[in-house]
């Protein structure tokens, strides 16, 4: 934590202190003597840790809040406000709209109803319960990509929920879906903007015109990739995907993840504002403090931290969402380094990549090997070897359709559920344009070491 944090957090705290110096005082509780070794076992458990704000941490969606954030939900917690009502959190409500305001602008959605949460999973949550509400007992159907909470959720609502397969870069399949809708037992088609594994992005403006066959509801999941709206480097069929969001009836976005925020934030909006009413209820001792709109009446979960909503207001203050912005550059400078190190991996003999670049910023490869066996065995042990040399990647288990066939011998054309272990990297630190360099040193050094002990792997 650098000095010029501390210091801007320091003054910060005098000045809030200060709107509160009329009452009498109320001084904090000392901490005592045990405090200082208490607060070191702290530091020294959390050493257990990857280094995610490193650029060397190249696994999962790890991503530092940014210092301002980090400042401003810190100065909120010394009054640790609750923004269901606001009663708790006045100053935090206000600040929240102004926030979830930003967000739906960004999309292009200048009506709407919306609120932060505690992550995408309760944000997903909300908008398929009124999604159940509307069309009740109809099913919610997902890409195979998708996120396996959509599968819960629709359990927990019990709601019907089918799977459409998706092609070969992970996209939903469009022919497959319109058999599933044909039926007129969907209620919902969950479209994902950036999955989880490998940040594919179903054709969401070629869904949308299935409605003028079918009738179904379009919930976009942008937990992840929603922020990728204001990037200007995305391929031709990803922007379309973007550029038809505004017709989209609830979308989930995570500023817990591209937006630099502290665990946890997510955000749900609904396109319209009259799906409030299902969230109508009574209650004995809040909501009575003011007639203006009290947040926990729009909102499944009770109570809320205040501090995210100030730390995510404060954050858009510095770093609003406008195209071309200091935001939106970073966004395009890690799927630039996704770009360039998929290029890499793919004119080497070492690895084999899929055919198509990332969508967003996130690569997957795995080794050149004889198998898919073969190629897993091999990949966990490159990752065992670069996490020797301090640079942190991640595995996954992907279908080996995501290759071309010709990649291993005697792999059937028909085999659908075939797999294969994957190395995974998310780039999407800002930072990690510049360390590339860096990374792919270590980990063409670990495919290098690992091929000495494995002939199947050929000398790039």
């Amino acid at each position: 934590m650098s000095e010029e944090f501390l210091k801007l957090l320091s003054a910060s705290q005098r000045t809030l202190d200060e709107g509160f110096s009329h009452l009498p005082p109320n001084p904090a509780p000392s901490l005592g003597e045990a405090a200082s070794a208490i607060l070191q076992r702290v530091a020294e458990r959390l050493h257990d840790n990857y280094p995610y704000a490193h650029p060397l941490y190249a696994g999962q969606m790890l991503k530092p809040p940014h210092p301002i954030a980090r400042a401003a939900y810190s100065l909120a917690m010394s009054i640790n406000p609750n923004n269901h009502a606001l009663d708790g959190g006045r100053a935090s409500s206000a600040m929240e709209v102004e926030a979830v305001a930003a967000v739906a602008k960004m999309f292009d959605w200048p009506q709407h109803l919306g609120h932060l949460s505690s992550g995408g999973t309760f944000a997903n949550l909300e908008a398929l319960w009124v999604a159940g509400q509307l069309v009740p007992g109809k099913a919610i159907a997902a890409s195979d990509q998708a996120h396996y909470t959509h599968s819960r959720i629709s359990t927990v609502l019990g709601l019907p929920f089918v799977t459409v397969p998706s092609d070969a870069t992970g996209r939903m399949d469009l022919t497959a879906l319109e058999h599933l809708l044909a039926t007129e037992n969907i209620g919902t088609v969950v479209v994902t903007l950036g999955t989880t594994a490998i940040g594919s992005v179903d054709p969401l403006d070629q869904i949308l015109a299935l409605r003028k066959k079918f009738s179904f509801r379009i919930h976009v999941d942008a937990a992840y990739g929603g922020y990728f709206t204001l990037a200007a480097n995305l391929s031709p069929k990803t922007r379309s995907a973007f550029d038809a969001i505004p017709h989209a009836d609830s979308i989930v976005i995570d500023p817990h993840k591209h937006g630099l925020q502290p665990y946890g934030c997510g955000c749900i909006l609904f396109r319209d504002p009259a799906v409030g009413r299902f969230y109508k209820h009574d209650s004995p001792y809040t909501y009575f403090s003011s007639k203006d709109l009290h947040l926990g009446e729009i909102s499944l979960e009770c109570s809320r931290a205040g501090a995210s909503a100030v730390a995510l207001w404060a954050t858009q203050q510095l770093l609003p969402y406008t195209p071309g912005g200091a935001f939106a550059q970073g966004l395009e400078s890690g799927r630039n380094a996704a770009l360039n190190l998929y290029e890499r991996l793919t004119k080497s003999a070492h690895f084999v990549t899929p055919s198509a670049p990332p969508q967003l910023d996130i690569v997957f490869w795995t080794p050149s090997a004889s198998t898919p066996d073969a190629s897993s065995a091999l990949a966990e042990a490159i990752f065992d070897e670069t996490a020797k040399n301090d640079l942190h990647l991640a595995l996954a288990q992907l279908p080996t359709r995501f290759f071309s066939r010709d990649k291993w011998e005697n792999l059937a054309i028909s085999d659908q559920k075939s797999t294969v272990t994957c190395l995974r990297s998310v780039l999407m630190k800002p930072e990690h344009l510049l360390w590339l360099d860096h990374i792919w040193q270590r980990l063409y050094a670990a495919a290098v070491k690992v091929s000495t002990v494995n002939t199947s792997i050929e000398p790039a």
